[in-house]
Order: C-alpha cells, then structure tokens, then sequence
C-alpha cells in the first residue's frame, strides 16, 4: 500500500494554466494599454500584495495588526533616503528598503507581541505613528511637508518616460507575484499548518509542539519586509514623499483590511477578489466625496452579514472552488500482489 499526499486537482491544474495565461498577458500590458493603464494595474498589484500579507498575518496567524502603514512608511523613506542621500539606485534601494524594514521589524516584533488581542492592535497603530513622528523630523527629507525624487534620481531608473512607466510596471507585477508565491509555499510548509493551528488555538498548538512565538516573529519579519518594498515602489511611482502620506491608516491599513474582509479573510483569493471589488466601487463612486467612504462601510457592513466569509468564501463553499491548492489530500494505492 503506498500513501501519498498531494495538493492540487485537475481543477487546481487548470486554474493555473488560465492563471499564466493571465500573466503573460498582464506582462504585455505596455504593449496593449495606455500610461494611465500601467498606472492603474500598478495600483491594483500594490493593494493585491498589500492586502494578502495583511491576510497572511490576520488570516492565517490571528495577528491583527492595524499598524502595517509603518512598514509602508518605512519602506518608502527608506528608498528615499539611499536614494538622495546616499547615491544608490532606487531600483537597488526597493530590495534594501525591505532588508532595513526586516531588522527594525526585529526589535518591534519582541515589544508588540508582548500584547494580546486589541492591545496588540493598538499596539501595532502606536508604532506606526512614533515612526510617523520621526520622519516628519527628518529636516533632510523635508520634514513634515515631504519632499520629491531629484531629477538625476528619476532619470537613474530609466532614460525615458516611457521605460520609466514600463520598469515600474513590471517591477510592480513581479513584486506581487512574487508575495503570492511566498505566501502559498509558505501555507504549503511545515510553518503552515504551524499558523492555522496558531489561529485556531495558540494553547493547542504549543501542546502539539508549534513554538508559538517564534513562529509569529517570522510571519512578523517576512511580512515586514515584502511591504516595505511594496510601500518604496508606491512611492518611487509617485516620486513625492511625505510623512502623513507615507504613514495614512487610511490608504495602508483601513482600505487593505476592507478589501480583506470583504474578499474572504483566511483565503488567499480573498484579497484578490477584495482588490477587485474595491476598485471597481472607488471608480464608480470615488466622485461622491466623503459619501463614498460611508457607501464603503454600508457594503462592507452588508457583506459581512450575508456573507460572514467574504464574497469568496460563499463562492468557495457553494462551488467548491480553489484557485490555489492548498488543501492536502491522501491518496492510498494498494499494490497488486
């Protein structure tokens, strides 16, 4: 008798044959589509990532943190910073603006987790405003008014407009495919079934072995990291920094736990459907003012009451669909004598 354990299914196989068809389409978008295309699918990369890592810590670990806008900050003035200060390439600068991101986020992992619950997400918001607070005294960077990329440092990315728009485009596909792929191999490993269990229940999981903390410091550290860079390409695209922009709980933390929720928390293709709803609501009604936030709210109020999993989670349980197999199945062949 042989036992196997597998992930995917034929229906697995054939969401990811569409799923890269989808990409190289995605990926040829500079050919197809205009500058406000790029600009808009940028966007949309940045809220999929930001929204999924966010889901990774709440979803999959229970940590609900309500201060990743720190990371996002962080990350941006930190390309900032080696970029004007220090000569370095912004392109090079986004890989290091997630390393300087992972070390801070060291020290800040063993303070926040020593709260629990709604404490841990005050905590977390508290963070983020000290570092607002620091970067609005940075005279060097501007301050509390901001300041922009020099026009060496913009053409340092690239000679031309044009191929200036299409790096960052495509930096900014890479980066979320590059957040997808961690997160399933993560959800795929050892560390995985460590969160779900965590999530579950943190008791049960340490009697079964799952060091706790540890392993809440990783997902900590790894979700640091990749937002800092999502948070130095936002702001490399729009070449203009400032502190109350770089740290808003609005754009950074309130929209992505909307898109979340609405999505389907604790699934992966949650934030992607969440992502697309958003957008879709924001261009349709974002003319409105202030009304738009509280039509927000209203839809995120009346999704959560119909569907409590999110728009995904009805789907995934009415259908039975999965986009990315995670789910281990078992397979037994009795051999033949």
């Amino acid at each position: 008798m042989t036992v196997q354990v597998i992930f995917g299914t034929r229906a697995n196989r054939i969401g990811a044959a569409i799923g890269a068809i989808a990409f190289a389409a995605l990926a040829a978008a500079p050919f197809w589509g205009g500058r406000d295309d790029l600009q808009l699918l940028s966007e949309i990369y940045a809220y999929v990532a930001l929204a999924s890592l966010w889901n990774l810590l709440a979803g999959y670990a229970g940590l609900v943190s309500v201060g990743q806008q720190a990371y996002v900050g962080l990350g941006a003035y930190t390309l900032f910073a080696l970029a004007i200060l220090f000569g370095i390439s912004p392109l090079w600068a986004i890989p290091l603006a997630g390393l300087v991101a992972a070390l801070v986020a060291i020290p800040v992992a063993f303070l926040v987790f020593r709260l629990r619950g709604h404490y841990f997400a005050i905590g977390t918001w508290i963070v983020a405003e000290v570092f607002r607070l620091l970067a609005a005294q940075l005279a060097v960077l501007g301050g509390g008014s901001g300041t922009s990329l020099p026009a060496a440092v913009v053409i340092a990315i690239a000679p031309t407009r044009q191929l200036r728009d299409f790096t960052l485009y495509w930096i900014a596909l890479a980066l979320v495919a590059a957040v997808l792929a961690l997160i399933v191999l993560l959800l795929r490993s050892r560390y995985g079934l460590a969160l779900k269990a965590m999530r579950d229940s943190e008791l049960a999981a340490s009697c079964s072995g799952v060091d706790v903390k540890r392993t809440k410091i990783i997902v900590y550290i790894v979700t640091a990291l990749a937002t800092a860079m999502l948070g130095a390409l936002i702001f490399l695209q729009k070449l203009r920094i400032s502190p109350d922009a770089a740290f808003s709980v609005n754009d950074w933390t309130a929209f992505v736990i909307f898109i979340t929720v609405i999505g389907g928390i604790g699934r992966i293709e949650g934030p992607i459907v969440g992502t697309l709803v958003f957008f879709v609501l924001r261009q349709t009604l974002a003319e409105l003012g202030t009304i738009y936030l509280l039509m927000l709210g209203a839809i995120a109020i009346v999704i959560m009451l119909a569907a409590p999993k999110g728009i995904w989670g009805l789907i995934a349980e009415r259908l039975g669909w999965q986009l990315f197999p995670l789910e281990r199945r078992v397979l037994i062949e009795e051999r033949r004598a």
